[in-house]
């Protein structure tokens, strides 16, 4: 039975009720749901509390009628999402759909919250609340035998094992200089964080290779976009689009004298709030290959580019505190060139869809 005349709650009942009843012989838990959907566990959680829960984005409810469609998708461990439906499971999976999304139909757009973007600077942040840059630390194995990345050696120098330094570099002059008075802390990696640290306004750059909280958070949000890992440097990775049109953005690298160049890379920007306190923000600047997220930062502290792509951002995005946009990055002679996200042709996927 759902609850009378909130529609945010009917869903999050109705989405409790199938992982728990849909199959009485088969114990469904959220973790095992997760694992299926590729995401948190507390995000399963936040979509099915009664108290104030979470809407689920399209994409999810889709996954949601596929899983439930049929009992395939629970016949071994770990629960799986089935790629081909018979015609029965494919009927029901429609009839779950169009039961799910005239559900959440029925809810208004949100409120824009306080950390909708703004018409000034997405990288101006309120005065006084620390600010933490999170970069990943490059590998022992790539150092070779550099000797200024040893700690016993008189001329160590420890930004050398900061990966994406050139972005770091970029980056963080332009937030000291736009947040004057905030504590801006630059971090690499998961273990140098502190709990305070994660509750901050966080700037992630980098991957998920190498930057293992760049990982953890994409784990934790409910995006229609994942990256790929690149297991040898032989693979060129890529961003999979899980919306209506599932597809792959791949970087784009040729062969010259035996070596492959880079000449395009893919480069994401996400903003919304940080999972682990809704009143900071969250912000991922990311690329495919470090040029990529050069790229990406390179977008809005470019003086010839940051404000046309800053304003973009605020109007097509304008009221939505959460939003994504990938983009391509021209990479000539080794060089990167800025993008122009008001050039369509550069944009390849942005989120969420509807907010013009």
């Amino acid at each position: 039975m759902t609850s009378a005349g909130d529609p945010a709650v009917d869903l999050a009942q109705r989405l409790r009720s199938l992982r728990k009843q849909s199959w009485p012989d088969k114990r469904i838990t959220q973790e095992g749901l997760a694992q299926a959907f590729d995401v948190s566990v507390p995000l399963i959680s936040s979509w099915e509390r009664l108290k104030d829960p979470v809407l689920p984005p399209p994409h999810r409810l889709h996954a949601y009628a596929i899983f439930f469609a049929t009992v395939r998708s629970v016949e071994r461990q770990p629960y799986r999402l089935i790629e081909e439906l018979t015609e029965e499971e494919q009927t029901r999976r429609d009839e779950l759909l169009a039961e799910l999304t005239g559900l959440r139909d029925q809810l208004t757009d949100p409120a824009p919250s306080d950390t909708a973007p703004t018409t000034d600077n997405l990288w101006r942040f309120p005065v006084d609340e620390d600010i933490t840059i999170v970069c990943s630390e490059v590998p022992q194995a790539r150092f070779g035998k550099l000797p200024f990345v040893d700690p016993d050696d008189p001329d160590y120098v420890e930004s050398y094992r900061y990966s994406d330094l050139d972005s770091l570099i970029e980056l963080h002059g332009h937030i000291r200089a736009f947040n004057p008075n905030n504590n801006v802390h630059i971090r690499t990696g998961a273990r140098s964080l502190s709990p305070d640290e994660y509750t901050s306004h966080l700037v992630l750059l980098g991957g998920i290779d190498w930057n293992q909280v760049t990982a953890a958070v994409l784990h934790r949000i409910d995006l229609p976009v994942r990256q790929l890992a690149r297991p040898y440097d032989s693979d060129p990775g890529g961003f999979e689009i899980m919306d209506t049109a599932r597809r792959t953005l791949r970087p784009v690298l040729n062969e010259v004298e035996g070596r492959m160049v880079l000449e395009e890379d893919i480069a994401h920007f996400y903003r919304s709030p940080n999972p682990f306190n809704r009143k900071r923000t969250i912000t991922i600047c990311n690329g495919q290959h470090s040029r990529g997220t050069l790229g990406v930062v390179r977008a809005l502290t470019d003086a010839r580019f940051r404000d046309r792509n800053n304003t973009y951002l605020c109007e097509r995005f304008a009221g939505h505190d959460t939003f994504s946009i990938i983009s391509r990055v021209q990479v000539l002679e080794g060089s990167v060139v800025t993008p122009d996200w008001t050039v369509p042709e550069i944009l390849l996927h942005e989120w969420p869809a509807t907010a013009r």
